[in-house]
């Protein structure tokens, strides 16, 4: 049986930073929303939101061990 990704069940949300730029609210149960910046269009912010989404199916399909709690979100671009 899989083990699950801790951000497997996470939520995406695109907020505007500021005039020019965008970041990704991630929201995983049982933590506080982290956000995710600085991306310089919407459509770049999406595309983590892809890549992040396919990087935690395969890791949860993989089988690969998890450490920590599951809490917060690991800031990359």
């Amino acid at each position: 049986m899989p083990t699950s990704h801790p951000h497997a069940e996470a939520s995406y949300r695109i907020v505007a930073l500021d005039a020019d730029s965008f970041g990704v609210e991630v929201s995983v149960p049982d933590a506080h929303p982290a956000t995710v910046s600085k991306f310089a269009s919407h459509e770049a912010a999406e595309a983590w939101i892809t890549a992040h989404r396919d990087r935690v199916q395969s890791q949860t399909y993989a089988g690969r061990g998890f450490r920590g709690s599951g809490r917060g979100v690991q800031r990359s671009s």
